[in-house]
């Protein structure tokens, strides 16, 4: 048996882990790094931190496996999204990688729709409008701010391609984390020559193009020696961040969605037909499944809604979680369940970042709407939890809206792991929820995706068949599911009500 690695390169670490071909996990190791912010909104990486973390990674996960060299059938990477990684012609970094998280872009992001012709026609193109998140708005800033930089810069890579060039010396991309360059073709799968051209980019410094689960190139001899893998690994394409995650939760096939509350919310559904919302609410891109798209939501304060409430109103309950020796969060959970749905006619937007799906405003705040003095803490936390659930499903109206009709999530993140959030989010959703058998994640899709391009499956969708299952489900309660329609109708109306409001709120 050949066994996979999958290093996933995220904001706070890398995690590298060794797995066996049917999705066991034999060992793992992170390691983190710092992010640098020089000024109020940006935000920054050394590439060289990435770099050692999987150096690290590779020899620490060889030791405590205690496999042999040769046992290694192929590596998968993933990794945080949109960052910009800049290289001179001898492949030296030109300066630290501006990442997904900065703001400074909101200039170029204006002159971007403009120089392509408008914001309808990106859309078309690159499925997605202008957004300071993604990498081509990186390249204009450079290009403007630091024309020096600009001037010596021969490659343009996101994170995990750097990894990917630093371990087998290839420039290689591929079409899921590509996809949110905002430089790719969308509904092609290619560079997109007119967008390049409009912006003054030359397409000689984007990578080479792959599909998810091909071979982009073999580990050089040096590394290998040095992390104690054998001769002639493949590194396969790999995913960006969530598109990897799609693959470790088996959403590759039709009918297929993951929710995934973290702190920020994600709703993902898999789609084997390119299509686009025209207004832009949802990102359309490239999956990891070779052929196929994926349409993704997100709500910017998920689980960062419930954790500011809970750590600045929740002394009571941290307290007694303390002294039983339980989770914090279990002991809000049971709080919220003493209210009922609706939490006594209350409601929270949860808007504490802004917002991105449906509204993409940066101004809108939360609010607690309805508040009266009846209301208990537990009756807080249920609206709290609830508003973060309407706004998941403000994801899933429009995926509707775009004829994605997913019949089952699979929940991801510290949320999905709630009994009780499962339950309500099945409710609200009149969907059925599903927990599944690992909670790898992103670094297991990766290592499947290793597993097809070394031939150990032939397919995505079969390798996923193989590994992945639900291990609970929760399906809606249709006393439930009504209850809740009337509450997120009263919801779904208050973002326009307060719209004005917000605009305003941020003159003050």
């Amino acid at each position: 048996m050949a066994y996979l690695i999958g290093i996933d390169i995220g904001t706070s670490g890398t995690k590298t882990a060794i797995y066996a071909e049917n999705g066991q996990k034999i060992a793992s190791h992170t390691d983190e790094y710092p992010m640098y912010q020089p000024q109020n909104g940006w935000a920054e990486q050394d590439p060289q931190d990435w770099w050692n973390a999987v150096l690290s990674g590779l020899s620490a996960v060889m030791a405590k496996s205690g496999l042999k060299p040769d046992d290694i059938g192929g590596i998968g990477l993933s990794g945080q999204m949109h960052g910009l990684v800049m290289l001179d012609k001898a492949g030296k970094v030109l300066r630290k990688s501006i990442i997904w998280c900065d703001q400074r872009t909101a200039e170029e992001c204006v002159e971007i729709e403009a120089a392509v012709g408008g914001r309808a026609r990106l859309i078309e193109i690159t499925a997605n409008p202008a957004l300071t998140g993604f990498t081509a708005s990186k390249i204009m800033w450079v290009k403007k701010h630091e024309p020096e930089i600009y001037e010596q810069c021969a490659h343009i890579l996101l994170p995990k391609d750097y990894i990917r060039y630093m371990l087998t010396g290839e420039f290689a991309t591929e079409v899921s984390d590509a996809s949110g360059m905002q430089l790719l073709d969308i509904p092609n799968r290619c560079w997109s020559k007119e967008v390049c051209d409009a912006l003054g980019i030359d397409m000689s410094l984007l990578a080479k193009m792959y599909e998810s689960p091909e071979v982009t190139g073999i580990v050089r001899e040096e590394v290998a020696d040095a992390v104690g893998i054998g001769h002639h690994v493949p590194v396969v394409g790999g995913a960006g961040d969530n598109a990897a995650a799609a693959v470790g939760t088996g959403t590759v096939a039709e009918g297929k969605a993951f929710v995934t509350i973290g702190t920020s919310g994600v709703v993902f559904a898999h789609s084997d037909k390119v299509k686009i919302d025209a207004k832009g609410r949802v990102h359309t891109f490239c999956c990891a499944v070779p052929g196929c798209w994926h349409v993704m939501g997100v709500t910017q304060a998920a689980g960062l809604s419930l954790k500011w409430f809970v750590e600045n109103f929740c002394t009571p309950e941290i307290e007694k979680a303390g002294k039983f020796g339980v989770d914090k969060y279990q002991v809000t959970d049971d709080e919220a369940a003493r209210s009922v749905i609706g939490a006594n006619r209350l409601i929270y937007l949860p808007y504490l970042m802004g917002e991105r799906t449906p509204h993409l405003s940066s101004v809108c705040r939360g609010s607690f709407v309805g508040l009266s003095a009846m209301h208990t803490r537990g009756d807080m936390l249920r609206a709290v939890m609830e508003g973060v659930t309407y706004s998941l499903r403000d994801c899933l109206s429009v995926f509707d809206e775009m004829n994605i009709h997913p019949t089952e999530l699979m929940a991801c993140g510290g949320g999905g792991k709630s009994p009780f959030w499962r339950q309500m989010m099945a409710d609200t959703f009149n969907r059925r929820i599903c927990l599944p058998n690992t909670n790898e994640g992103a670094s297991l899709g990766a290592a499947i995706l290793a597993g097809v391009g070394s031939g150990a499956y032939t397919s995505v969708p079969e390798a996923c068949g193989a590994i992945i299952s639900s291990e609970r489900t929760s399906d809606p309660i249709a006393d439930n599911a009504v209850q809740y329609e009337k509450v997120y109708k009263l919801y779904d109306s208050l973002y326009g009500a307060l719209a004005g409001s917000f605009d305003e709120l941020a003159k003050l």
